[in-house]
C-alpha cells in the first residue's frame, strides 16, 4: 500500500514520487466524481445481431460515460466500426447498426480522464497491423503511460491519439508475431494502473482485468455466445445470464471453442474501487459478488447507527443517495419520503453558460417537492461531498421550501484525497474534506448537523472477505508510482 504525501494539490504522490496526472478535465460546475468508462463485448455463434446487442449493452452502461460512444464489429475476416461524440442514442442510428454486421463486437462509452475530449480519442480504437486488425476498449487509467509512450516513440511508433488506450494497443501489436495470447500477456506485464479491457480480433474476444481488480469486468452467456461487460446490469438488459466476474490479473479469451483463462500476475488481493458501490455503478448491478443496491441500503442503516438524529422525514439525493436513504429510514424508523425531483432530461454533461446560471444549475436538475418538506425536520442523504457546492445549494433549497431543520448525512467517508486510477477528481485544494474538519464543512454547507459514515462502517456495509481501494478517503493506494528501475525493465520488455 502506498501513501499520498502531497498537500499542494497539483500533483499526487505515491511513495514520495509525483505522478503529475491530468486533473484539468474536472468540470468545476459539477460537484461529483466523474465516472470512468464502460466497456462491452460479445462473441456469437452467428445467430445474433451483435451490433444491436452491443448498442443495448452500452445503453445500460450509459451512466459510466456520456462524452462519446463507439462499436467495432468483426465478421470473421475484417473489423469495421463507428464512433462519435455524444450519447449512445445520438451516435447510432438504425441504419448505422444495420451496416455493422458480424459475429462479434466490442463497444465503449467514455468519460475522459486522460486525453482530450474529441472524436479522435473516442473508443474503441481500431488499428490494422501487419498480422491483422485489433480493436480495443479500455476503462481505467495507467500510471506509467508516459514512460511507455516515450519508449514506443523511440522505437518508431507514431501515435494518433492522446489516450493511454493506444499505448496498450501498440504494446500488443508489437508482440503480435508471437501470437495474440502471448502478446496480450507481455503487454499486461508492462502496464501499470487500473484497467478493464476488451479486445477484438477477427476471431477472438479477449477481456483483461488489472491485478488489483480496481475496475470491474464480468462474463455473461447468451445462448451459445459470450459477453464481457463492466457491470452485470448490461447482461440483464440484453437477456444474458451472469457467469462470473473476471478475476484480478486474469485474461479471458473467448472464441468458438469456449473460454480460456490465463493468470498473468501474481495472486493479489482484490481491491475494487469503493466508489463503484458508493456512486458509479447502477444499483441493479452485482460486482465481485456484492449487490450494489443492498450495500447502499446497508450503508444507510450503519450511517444512522453512527450518526443518529431526530427528524420527521428522510429524503435522498437522486439517484445514488436514494438507496442509502431507504436504509437510514429503515434503521431509524423515520418515514422515507420523496423530497427532490430530478429532471431526467438534463444530462450529466449539462453546462451552465454563466456564473449566475451556474449558481442556479442545481435547481435546473433538482426541484424540491415542497409538500413533503414544509414545516418538517429533514434528513438529507447523499452519497458523497466533493467540493460542497451542490450540498450547500440543496440545503438552501430545502430551507427555502420551508424545512424547519436540515440534517445532512453522507453515505461515504469524508473525501480527502484525489484518485488517479480513472476517476476524474479535482485538485486536493478543491476537495472540501481535505481542507477542513466536519464542523467547518457543516458551517460552510449550512446544515443543522452533518455526519459521515466511517471507513469501518463502509467496509461493514460492503461485507467481509473483500478488499477495496479507499485511497480517496485515506490517501493509501494499492499501486505505487513508477520508479527509474521499472523504466529499465520496461525497456527490456518493449
Amino acid at each position: 500500500m502506498y501513501k499520498s504525501y502531497d498537500t499542494a494539490g497539483e500533483n499526487l504522490h505515491c511513495s514520495g514520487r509525483p505522478l503529475c496526472l491530468p486533473w484539468h478535465h474536472y468540470n468545476p460546475t459539477e460537484d461529483k466524481f466523474k465516472e470512468e468508462c464502460g466497456v462491452f463485448g460479445i462473441i456469437s455463434n452467428g445467430n445474433h445481431d451483435v451490433s444491436s446487442i452491443a448498442y443495448y449493452g452500452l445503453y445500460a452502461l450509459q451512466h459510466r460515460g456520456q462524452e462519446s460512444a463507439g462499436i467495432v464489429v468483426s465478421d470473421g475476416e475484417e473489423l469495421t466500426g463507428h464512433k462519435d461524440m455524444g450519447l449512445v442514442s445520438d451516435v447510432f442510428s438504425r441504419e448505422i447498426l444495420q451496416n455493422l454486421k458480424g459475429i462479434s463486437a466490442i463497444g465503449h462509452v467514455r468519460y475522459s480522464t486522460t486525453g482530450e475530449s474529441n472524436v479522435n480519442n473516442a473508443q474503441p480504437i481500431l488499428s490494422k497491423f501487419k498480422l491483422g486488425s485489433i480493436a480495443i476498449a479500455h476503462n481505467g487509467n495507467l500510471v506509467n503511460t508516459d514512460v511507455i509512450r516515450e519508449l514506443l516513440e523511440d522505437g518508431g511508433v507514431l501515435f494518433q491519439t492522446t489516450i493511454d488506450t493506444e499505448v496498450i494497443l501498440n504494446l500488443i501489436a508489437r508482440g503480435a508475431k508471437k501470437g495474440m495470447e502471448r502478446a496480450v500477456v507481455d503487454a499486461m506485464q508492462a502496464i501499470k494502473g487500473s484497467y478493464a479491457i476488451v479486445l477484438l480480433t477477427n476471431d477472438k474476444l479477449i477481456g483483461v482485468r488489472d491485478p488489483n481488480g480496481l475496475r470491474p469486468l464480468c462474463i455473461g452467456k447468451l445462448d451459445e455466445g459470450y459477453i464481457l461487460c463492466s457491470e452485470s446490469c448490461a447482461l440483464d438488459s440484453v437477456g444474458a445470464d451472469f457467469v462470473r466476474d473476471v478475476e484480478p490479473g486474469e485474461i479471458v479469451i473467448l472464441d468458438k471453442s469456449g473460454i480460456k483463462s490465463i493468470n498473468f500476475a501474481e495472486k493479489t488481493k482484490c481491491e475494487t474501487c469503493s466508489f463503484e458501490y458508493i456512486y458509479f455503478a447502477r444499483p441493479d448491478s452485482v460486482i465481485d459478488g456484492i449487490n450494489v443496491y443492498s450495500s447502499r441500503v446497508a450503508a444507510g442503516e450503519i450511517l444512522y447507527k453512527e450518526s443518529p438524529v431526530e427528524a420527521d422525514v428522510v429524503i435522498g439525493v437522486p439517484d445514488s443517495g436514494i438507496s442509502a436513504a431507504v436504509g437510514f429510514a429503515k434503521a431509524s424508523g423515520i418515514p422515507y419520503g420523496i423530497g427532490l425531483i430530478k429532471n431526467k432530461y438534463v444530462g450529466r454533461t449539462f453546462i451552465a453558460p454563466s456564473q449566475e446560471m451556474r449558481e442556479k444549475a442545481v435547481k435546473v436538475k433538482l426541484n424540491v417537492l415542497k409538500v413533503n418538506i414544509e414545516g418538517k425536520r429533514v434528513v438529507l442523504i447523499d452519497d458523497s461531498i466533493v467540493r460542497g457546492t451542490t450540498s450547500r445549494r440543496l440545503v438552501e433549497m430545502l430551507r427555502e421550501a420551508g424545512a424547519r431543520e436540515v440534517h445532512l448525512r453522507i453515505a461515504s467517508p469524508m473525501v480527502t484525497d484525489p484518485c488517479y486510477f480513472g476517476i476524474d477528481t479535482p485538485h486536493r485544494k478543491d476537495l472540501l474534506g481535505s481542507l477542513v474538519q466536519t464542523e467547518k464543512v457543516r458551517e460552510q454547507i449550512g446544515s443543522d448537523s452533518l455526519g459521515y459514515i466511517s471507513i469501518e462502517g463502509l467496509l461493514k456495509a460492503l461485507g467481509e472477505g473483500h478488499g477495496f481501494c479507499l485511497g480517496c478517503f485515506n490517501g493509501i493506494y494499492p499501486i505505487s508510482a513508477p520508479r527509474e528501475k521499472e523504466k529499465n525493465s520496461l525497456e527490456a520488455i518493449i
